[in-house]
């Protein structure tokens, strides 16, 4: 959990530097925890005007500088998220909305407000679409702030923090059916492999594609009928260990080779699913 700005117009200058050095990292807390409310569904792309505040070309943090964009389309980034829980629940966000920590909303330092975007832990393969609509986290090498219950879905509460793929989503472009854009090149020239492999399989081994994780069966098989429409091959739930927080898994395969994995995981990017972990049994 790191720091994310709540400022209106009047407070742009003066507020922001007080606000972040009162917001600290840290995992989930009490009053957190006792106020779950579930799992609400993810946020529902829809044209939207731009916010009235935190919509400014530029502002500036700790001495740093940044430039919010015009647009959010083909925006594509990769880094650590992290999220924002109760200290913050009831305040103003960037925006001027009331943050809700049971939303499933997020901060961005540059990214129009309000957006839309996919967010996908590269970690467990679990994918959400959250609305961004405040800025922030402004700790270096964090790309996005999560609410808690978007943080929740992906399975960070617990860690604090996740490597993921932030993807737009603009609803001009589907009608407000959340699929992903075209694929677009990462930010800074940052250029990794769609498929992220686990080598910790033998030579030996069978490949598969895990393209998520869920701890509920019926979330699980929502997934692999979607999947069973435009991927090759099989598509099955492989049940893990009881203690684990997701223990079924959705997996495509066996696959050939590692080039057919990269071009199964391909096209779930393109299709605005989760890009896959490649693993060996």
């Amino acid at each position: 959990m790191n720091a994310c700005l709540f400022f209106s117009r009047r407070l742009i200058i003066g507020a922001l530097v007080s606000l972040l050095a009162g917001c600290g990292g840290g995992l989930a807390t009490h009053s957190d925890v006792n106020q779950d409310l579930g799992d609400p569904p993810d946020a529902v792309p829809k044209v939207e005007p731009k916010s009235k505040y935190g919509n400014m070309s530029s502002y500036e943090v700790l001495g740093r500088q940044y430039k919010t964009k015009r647009s959010s389309r083909n925006f594509v980034q990769r880094g650590l998220a992290s999220w924002y829980g109760s200290k913050f629940h009831g305040r103003r966000t960037s925006s001027g909305e009331v943050y809700d920590m049971h939303q499933m909303t997020a901060a961005h330092k540059t990214l129009p407000l309000p957006s839309y975007v996919r967010v996908t832990n590269l970690e467990n393969g679990r994918s959400i679409v959250v609305r961004v609509n405040d800025r922030g986290p402004f700790h270096r090498g964090r790309i996005i702030d999560l609410s808690y219950a978007a943080a929740r879905k992906l399975n960070i509460v617990a860690t604090g923090t996740a490597k993921v793929e932030v993807r737009s989503i603009d609803p001009r472009d589907h009608g407000g059916i959340v699929e992903a854009p075209p694929a677009a090149p990462l930010e800074h020239h940052e250029r990794q492999p769609n498929a992220f492999f686990d080598e910790t399989f033998s030579q030996n081994d069978q490949l598969y594609l895990q393209v998520g994780a869920f701890g509920e069966l019926a979330n699980a098989e929502q997934l692999r009928h979607r999947l069973l429409a435009h991927v090759p091959g099989s598509v099955n739930i492989r049940p893990g260990a009881e203690a684990e927080s997701a223990p079924y898994k959705v997996q495509v395969g066996p696959l050939s080779s590692r080039a057919e994995a990269e071009a199964v995981s391909q096209r779930l990017t393109h299709l605005g699913l989760a890009q896959g972990v490649v693993i060996g049994r």
